[in-house]
């Protein structure tokens, strides 16, 4: 029995949206609702998400224990003359006291345009809203068509997105100039694919790109692995994702993107990611349904913050469709157009099913530039209120 003589823990309440944007999930905030201070800030968004949870289910708060639902979004109208909101995304360790915002999430970008027309940042256009994007984690503009209808953005359709449920409607999502950031050119090291040694687990081919985000592409062959694995198999072997951590946080520093791969490893889970390519090949989808291998150019398996993604993070997606329109890359090689660049529609096979995604890669000064991708995917508004933090 609680004692009435103790005084009761105050609860800050914040104004929040909880968000499905492809297959991910997130809380949106207004930044503006959010402490100035950083620090301040990330400590109240860790415990409204329930984080650090040393039982690894964030059990008291809102993140749902998974790569894929353990996201924080902070939205502001943007200073920019050419974009209409500021968009910035942190992924939340379940474990540990960290927030990431090297990287971007590609599935909750579909989410911002609709937040930004229902929050009233942006005026919503009967059929179709361009809303103008400036993702700020990476320094990139990202243009996302939303279709409205009465003043709304549509939430009902028949665009169906293999890990979803349900069908919805298409948010089309254009990446403008995806290739490279601030920290790293479209290639790090300037070779499409290289050797390196990694200590423990030796020489591997790897092709390191920044597009989307920062992403490691090896060969499914080379880990022993097929390119048909789910999550239980993956997951399940502590010793394999040791291994593949260890290639990560190596190539992260041979891309520049941390000191030593210790420190990787400890303050940057999310970026970059690893992500491994297979030949086209029949296979079953985490519902056990046959995907034959005409559905798909290749297959793909990607790590999100130490796990098997349930599907294929948004922008590994990204990343995979220029390194696919690259000559040169390891993924490259396995598509049917091997050697070949420009427009390149990429079908990957992927645990849930089949992605599509657009990007073109055309020469420049000697090397290469990625000058767009595209995909679609789809959005919900699930709750909307005031997320409750003890404080």
């Amino acid at each position: 029995m609680s004692d009435p003589t103790r005084p009761r823990r105050a609860q800050r309440r914040v104004p929040a949206v909880w968000m499905r944007g492809g297959t991910s999930k997130g809380v949106f905030f207004h930044a503006a609702d959010l402490p100035a201070d950083p620090a301040e800030r990330d400590a109240l968004l860790l415990r409204a998400l329930g984080s650090p949870d040393p039982y690894g289910q964030q059990i008291d708060g809102l993140g749902g224990a998974t790569s894929s639902t353990s996201k924080v979004v902070l939205i502001a109208p943007s200073e920019r003359p050419d974009c209409d909101v500021d968009y910035r995304f942190g992924h939340v360790s379940i474990t540990d006291p960290v927030i990431d915002y090297s990287g971007n999430c590609g599935n909750l970008t579909a989410a911002v345009g609709p937040f930004a027309i229902e929050e009233g940042l942006v005026r919503a256009q009967e059929g179709m809203t361009e809303v103008r994007i400036w993702q700020a984690n990476i320094g990139k503009r990202i243009i996302a068509r939303v279709p409205v209808r009465d003043g709304e953005p549509v939430v009902d359709g028949d665009f169906r997105l293999d890990g979803v449920p349900w069908p919805g409607a298409a948010v089309e999502l254009s990446f403008l100039d995806p290739g490279g950031s601030a920290e790293a050119p479209l290639l790090p090291t300037g070779q499409a694919c290289e050797q390196i040694e990694v200590p423990g687990v030796g020489v591997l081919a790897v092709s390191l790109i920044n597009a989307g985000n920062p992403t490691v592409f090896v060969r499914a062959a080379d880990l022993g692995l097929d390119g048909r694995e789910q999550r239980a198999t993956i997951d399940g072997d502590p010793a394999l994702l040791d291994r593949l951590e260890r290639i990560r946080a190596h190539c992260a520093v041979r891309m520049g993107l941390g000191e030593t791969p210790e420190a990787v490893s400890r303050a940057r889970p999310a970026t970059p990611k690893l992500a491994w390519v297979a030949p086209a090949a029949d296979y079953r989808d985490s519902t056990g349904v046959s995907v034959p291998a005409t559905r798909c150019d290749l297959l793909a398996r990607i790590l999100s913050m130490g796990r098997l993604h349930h599907a294929f993070t948004g922008t590994g997606a990204v990343a995979l469709a220029v390194a696919a329109a690259l000559p040169g890359t390891l993924v490259n090689a396995l598509t049917p157009w091997a050697g070949e660049h420009g427009v390149r529609h990429v079908r990957i096979g992927h645990p849930a099913g089949v992605l599509e995604v657009g990007a073109e890669v055309v020469p420049a000064d000697a090397g290469w530039t990625a000058r767009r991708a595209i995909m679609r995917r789809s959005a919900r508004r699930l709750m909307e209120g005031r997320v409750l933090v003890p404080w």
